[in-house]
Parts: structure tokens; C-alpha cells; sequence
């Protein structure tokens, strides 16, 4: 109830705030209501929105930076994540059954994409991408804000990539990877509310196609040797592609490339450039690429012996072993 309390406080004062800002550049640039006597400005909307989505993902980051700090059970961050995300899905665009769908698969998607940070370099540039191309959609769409949130976010990511690039400096951590992965799949959401349900899907599916298949991987892999799912071991799709022999920084330059191609996608289905029918190649080209690499021994790419070195950065940026 606490949390509840302080969430709605934080984006009401927020949310003031924000239309307050926005008001002279909507009168600037005459996005007003016509139908009233004096200029009206339209800035609510792109206020509440990010307003929104900024109180939820920031508790969202504040829950992953608690998983920093000590080992929560798995289904910690899952369960707060959904309760995260019923506070900003627009039940009244979506309707309420396909406003819990959208409510769990934010869950999802934004559990899948902590799974990327595996690897250096890898969340931050499949983030970026993913940000770029929630922005591209939310710009057709005119929701400025929220694009610009998007571009901020993307921003931010790259400026990240600077220290994380291999060999990492620094890591995005649960904080950081729940707070993009959470950005990104709510900013979709209200993207594409009260549109078309299979277009939706697929646009969404196709902006989170590369998170998508290293869960499918991670899932199916230990399904098929027998472990537990929750339990971590190097066997995502960066650990997979390592021990196909390709170099540190060439993971997340591929996985960033195709990530890019999914967006491109999403984009093209958004603004009906194409049918929805085309997230069917980037479900292909995904589940090729799981079927692919899913028997690929998953030990360490490294002896044990050199693994021991941790503390030197080349090293510990070669053998993050991460798995979520």
C-alpha cells in the first residue's frame, strides 16, 4: 500500500510538472486544440505517459538494484515487474483481458532482457536499438514525448557502452537491465494500444526478438539437459556463440545487427510498410539461430586456470559467465 502511495504521489507531482514544461513548446509549435476559442495546448498526454512509465520503471530499477545487493529468489523480480506493469498498461485503449496479456508479457519481455547482460557490450546495444526503434514508432504515432524519452534512453545506453564495450569496465546489472528491458516493453505497449491485435503482436514480438530467443535458448537448453531453469549456467546465446569461436566483440556487433533488422521490421508493420505477416522471417532467423546453437556445449570457453585471473578487466570482460 506504501509503494502504491508513493508511486502515485511521485507521478502526480511529475506528471504537473511535465505538462507545465510541455505547454509553451505545444503553443510553439501549434499542436492545440482547435475546437476551443483560445489556443489550448495538447501536452498532457505526452506528459502523462512518460510520467507514467518513469515512476513504474524507476521502482522496476530500484527492485533490480536490490538483486544487486543480495540474491533474491527467482520469481522476485518477475512478480514485481507485473505489478510494475499494471500500473501503466492503458486498460482503456487495450480493454481489460488484453490489457493482462499486455501486462504479462511486459513481465516477460523485461525478464528476458535482463538475461542479456551476459556478455560486454551486449544489453546496452541491443537496448540502444530497441530504443531507436520504440522511438521510431512513437513518433509515427505523434507521441513526441514519449519519443523523446526513447531517445534519451537510447542515449544514455551508448554513453553506457563507453565503459561497458569488452573489456567492460562496468556492468548494467539487474537495476540497470530491468529498468531498460521494463522502458522498452511498457513504451511498446503504449505504442501500440487500441490497434490491431495481430499487427500488435507482431510488432512487439518482432522488437524483442533478439531477448526473445536467448530466453527460448536458455529454456529449452536446460529442459533438454535436465537442470532447472532458474538456475544459472553459461549457456546463453553469448556463451554459445563464444565457444563457436567468435570473438568478444564480435557478439554483441551480430546480436546488435540482428536485433536492428527485428526493429526495422517493427517499424515497417507499424506503419503498415509491410504486413504483420513479416514477423514471421525474424521468428525464423530466430529459431534457426536456437536451433542452431542449442546442443552447443555450454562449459566455459576458458580452462579454469585462466578463469582464476579474474581480476585483471581483459580477463573478467572474456569470461563474464552471467546467466539470469
Amino acid at each position: 500500500m506504501l509503494y502504491g502511495i508513493a508511486a502515485a504521489a511521485t507521478a502526480l507531482l511529475l506528471s504537473a510538472l511535465l505538462t507545465g514544461v510541455l505547454r509553451t513548446p505545444a503553443l510553439r509549435l501549434g499542436i492545440t486544440d482547435r475546437r476551443r476559442r483560445r489556443p489550448l495546448p495538447l501536452s498532457g498526454g505526452t506528459a502523462v505517459a512518460p510520467a507514467t512509465l518513469l515512476v513504474a520503471a524507476g521502482c522496476v530499477a530500484l527492485l533490480g538494484l536490490a538483486a544487486d545487493l543480495r540474491r533474491l529468489r527467482w520469481w522476485v523480480a518477475p512478480a514485481g515487474t507485473a505489478v510494475a506493469a499494471g500500473f501503466v498498461v492503458p486498460y482503456e485503449e487495450t480493454g481489460v483481458a488484453a490489457g493482462a496479456v499486455a501486462v504479462v508479457w511486459i513481465a516477460v519481455a523485461t525478464t528476458a532482457f535482463r538475461g542479456l547482460d551476459h556478455a560486454d557490450g551486449l544489453a546496452g546495444t541491443v537496448g540502444a536499438v530497441g530504443a531507436f526503434g520504440v522511438a521510431a514508432c512513437a513518433t509515427a504515432e505523434l507521441m513526441e514525448g514519449l519519443a523523446a524519452l526513447l531517445g534519451v534512453l537510447a542515449a544514455a545506453l551508448i554513453g553506457f557502452l563507453l565503459h561497458n564495450w569488452f573489456p567492460a569496465q562496468a556492468g548494467l546489472g539487474a537495476a540497470g537491465a530491468l529498468f531498460t528491458g521494463f522502458l522498452l516493453a511498457a513504451s511498446a505497449v503504449f505504442v501500440r494500444a487500441g490497434q490491431g491485435t495481430g499487427a500488435g503482436a507482431a510488432v512487439l514480438y518482432a522488437l524483442t526478438a533478439v531477448a526473445c530467443a536467448d530466453a527460448v535458448l536458455v529454456v529449452l537448453g536446460r529442459r533438454l539437459d535436465r537442470r532447472g531453469v532458474t538456475r544459472g549456467r553459461p549457456d546463453h546465446l553469448g556463451h554459445r556463440l563464444r565457444r563457436l569461436g567468435l570473438v568478444p566483440r564480435a557478439v554483441p556487433v551480430l546480436l546488435g545487427a540482428a536485433s536492428a533488422a527485428g526493429a526495422l521490421v517493427a517499424v515497417c508493420v507499424h506503419t503498415g510498410r509491410l504486413s504483420p505477416g513479416a514477423a514471421w522471417w525474424v521468428a525464423a532467423g530466430a529459431a534457426v539461430l536456437v536451433l542452431m546453437l542449442v546442443r552447443r556445449p555450454v562449459t566455459p570457453v576458458f580452462p579454469p586456470r585462466q578463469r582464476v585471473a579474474s581480476a585483471s578487466p581483459q580477463v573478467s570482460g572474456r569470461l563474464r559467465v552471467r546467466s539470469g
